[in-house]
């Protein structure tokens, strides 16, 4: 058997620091402000406030504020401009090309804005489907990474064992759960992590919750075919 490739997208297929993560930070913030009646100092408090409990601040709007977490995903992720703000690897179609195996985008972003991306990367010809977080909700419930219940119910879907499952990611949290449902796990080091984010890098050899590390997904084929052993 093939093994399947679990690919994040924002920080680990294209560089969201410069441009796309600043926009989405300034969204996030005047949605929180303008929804809850705050201040932009304290909106952006209850963003971190939220993202350190929950992983996400989305989840924190909808248990403590009732939020409609589409109407917050649409809100938060306008980008008129986003093909030409993207910043695109050339490498990145021919890597993808050389994994053996289905190539499958898994994000916390919204499906409108992950596809995208992922036009706008020259690559939807080498992603077989995208996971987004709208797929994430279980009986309405948002479990978005690094939920160990969602990636057993994404496992699941996919009818494989999770031991040929591949997950691709610059976040050390998102791999630790994901090695502990028995998942494979890559780390992406080359790109910075977002504001708000506990994570951080991790070498290869010091940590058993990540198999191998790479510098970018450009060179996952090399590396990761020859690293990361799958069972047979």
């Amino acid at each position: 058997m093939t093994p399947v490739w679990l690919l994040d997208l924002d920080n680990t297929l294209h560089d969201a620091m410069p441009v796309v993560f600043p926009r989405i930070n300034r969204a996030m913030t005047a949605y929180v402000a303008r929804e809850l009646s705050l201040d932009e100092r304290e909106a952006g408090a209850l963003r971190a406030h939220y993202w350190q409990r929950y992983g996400a601040t989305l989840l924190g709007l909808v248990r403590h504020h009732g939020i409609d977490p589409h109407h917050f995903l649409r809100e938060t992720h306008p980008f008129p401009d986003l093909e030409r703000i993207v910043r695109r690897d050339h490498r990145l179609a021919d890597a993808l090309r050389r994994l053996p195996g289905r190539r499958i985008v898994v994000t916390n972003s919204p499906l409108h804005y992950a596809s995208r991306v992922v036009r706008a990367l020259g690559i939807a010809a080498r992603i077989d489907s995208i996971v987004s977080i709208e797929a994430m909700s279980f009986a309405g419930r948002w479990q978005p990474k690094p939920s160990r219940p969602m990636l057993r119910r994404l496992v699941a879907r996919l009818r494989v064992p999770a031991a040929r499952c591949v997950l691709v990611e610059d976040t050390p949290v998102n791999l630790a759960a994901a090695r502990r449902v028995g998942l494979r796990t890559v780390l992406v080091t080359g790109i910075s992590h977002r504001p708000f984010h506990p994570a951080r890098r991790t070498r290869a050899g010091a940590s058993k919750r990540i198999d191998v590390q790479v510098q970018s997904v450009a060179h996952l084929p090399r590396k990761a075919l020859r690293s990361v052993t799958l069972p047979t």
